[in-house]
């Protein structure tokens, strides 16, 4: 009886200590799984870790530009390209209260900013090479000792909301008057009268009619008004995620590229006119036609040919393409722009009140005009406003490309990082309701 009692001990206790090998090696195990549960944790951690580090650290000031050893940085550029975006969202809703809320007429006359909009990486490229430009600009200015104080951002700012310190600006000076030379060749007139018919009947007294009524005094703009546009302006952007700094900033590079436009154009000693010519013209829209009215020309002179197309009736039943106008003073880019290389070329070479041969021009693949010319006046004249202006633009952009070259690496880092914030409200891009017809189905 007691040896039996012995062996299920025995056996109890080979149970319990398998029980206790299988618990360890089970409690080993989880403690391995534990392990390693917390090293991938641990490593997905260290990468999230990483990767939050990279985008909102180290990402935001990799450079996407280097020009001249100045980078531009990501965070720089995305920035910018959110201001170009409030900028525009800021005209869209200006735009929509001033036609009271006609997106038809908005999408007429600013479908271009809805377009930059919706098009975000094709903005941010452009704004990419604004900045660019800018930064030549900037260190061009600054290396001619060119500066830009907070005072100058303050008065420029004023000028756009033609606020001058409470005062008026000051008036531009007046352009001195160009004597007109005397026209080497006069038009001749259609219709001349030769006989006077006396008559006793005295002429009327004239009646002195009312004066001209004056054009209205500027009003100049007080503190307060000019504190509460800017102000509204300045909530709209900040609304936007645009602060005030960024936006002075906006303005200071503005009047670093206007400083070194003027700069320029003293260095280079930009010319403020240009040879200019006028010129009588006959244009046609077949080569026949242009040689019959050359043939009668030969025969008489070209005036009259000239006077005889410029006063008969427009009647498309006549089957005449012939049309006549004069040009009055244009130089070569004005003259090249609407009439082409070729007519240009012999404008400047024709000896003054002699006829052209038939110029012939090729617009397109489909369409061929032939023109008869007559100069009658060349001098060297000041350039218009906007001549004048164009021409400082186009040495501004050769002296930028000129010092980009060899000095510009693009990182292409902005490639995905696009912002598209601030969002165009989906009213602009919504076809506008039609108009009911009155009296329609």
């Amino acid at each position: 009886m007691a040896k039996k009692q012995e062996t299920t001990t025995n056996e109890g206790e080979r149970r319990s200590r398998k029980e206790v090998l299988m618990a360890r090696k089970h409690a080993q195990q989880t403690r391995q799984i534990r392990i390693g549960v917390a090293i991938v944790g641990g490593l997905l951690l260290l990468v999230f870790l990483a990767a939050a580090i990279n985008e909102l650290v180290i990402a935001p000031n990799r450079p996407v530009a280097i020009v001249n050893e100045e980078e531009i940085s990501l965070k720089e550029w995305q920035a910018r390209v959110g201001f170009e975006r409030a900028q525009r969202i800021i005209l869209l809703e200006n735009q929509l209260e001033a036609f009271q809320g006609n997106v038809g007429v908005v999408q007429q006359f600013a479908g271009q900013a809805i377009n930059d909009l919706l098009q975000a990486e094709l903005l941010g490229q452009n704004t990419l090479n604004q900045m660019i430009d800018e930064v030549v600009i900037r260190q061009a200015a600054e290396a001619r000792g060119i500066t830009v104080t907070d005072a100058d951002v303050d008065a420029e700012i004023g000028a756009t909301f033609n606020y001058f310190g409470g005062g008026l600006p000051t008036p531009a000076p007046t352009a001195t008057a160009t004597v007109e030379p005397t026209p080497s060749v006069t038009p001749i007139p259609t219709a001349v009268i030769t006989d006077v018919v006396p008559t006793s009947t005295p002429f009327p007294t004239a009646t002195l009619g009312p004066t001209s009524t004056p054009a209205p005094t500027a009003t100049p703009v007080s503190a307060e008004s000019y504190q509460e546009e800017f102000g509204g302006l300045m909530a709209q952007f900040e609304d936007l995620g645009v602060s005030e700094d960024q936006y002075r900033e906006i303005v200071r590079n503005q009047i670093y590229r206007e400083r070194l436009i003027e700069a320029l154009a003293e260095e280079g000693e930009l010319a403020e006119d240009a040879e200019q010519v006028s010129f009588f013209v006959l244009q046609f829209d077949t080569e026949e036609e242009a040689n019959e009215s050359a043939a009668v020309i030969d025969s008489s002179d070209y005036l009259s040919v000239w006077n005889e197309i410029r006063s008969l009736p427009a009647d498309p039943t006549s089957g005449s393409t012939a049309q006549a106008s004069e040009v009055l003073w244009r130089t070569e880019d004005a003259v090249s722009a609407s009439f082409g290389a070729e007519v240009t070329e012999t404008a400047f070479a024709l000896p003054v009140g002699e006829p052209s041969g038939v110029i012939s021009r090729t617009v397109d693949a489909e369409t061929t005009l032939y023109y008869l010319v007559e100069v009658t006046g060349r001098e060297v004249r000041p350039l218009s406003a906007s001549e004048l202006q164009t021409k400082q633009l186009e040495n501004l952009a050769a002296f930028i490309d000129a010092q980009l070259t060899g000095n510009l690496t693009l990182t292409e880092y902005d490639r995905g990082r696009t912002p598209t914030t601030p969002v165009l409200d989906p009213i602009f891009t919504t076809a506008p309701t039609a108009t009911p017809v009155a009296g329609g189905g």
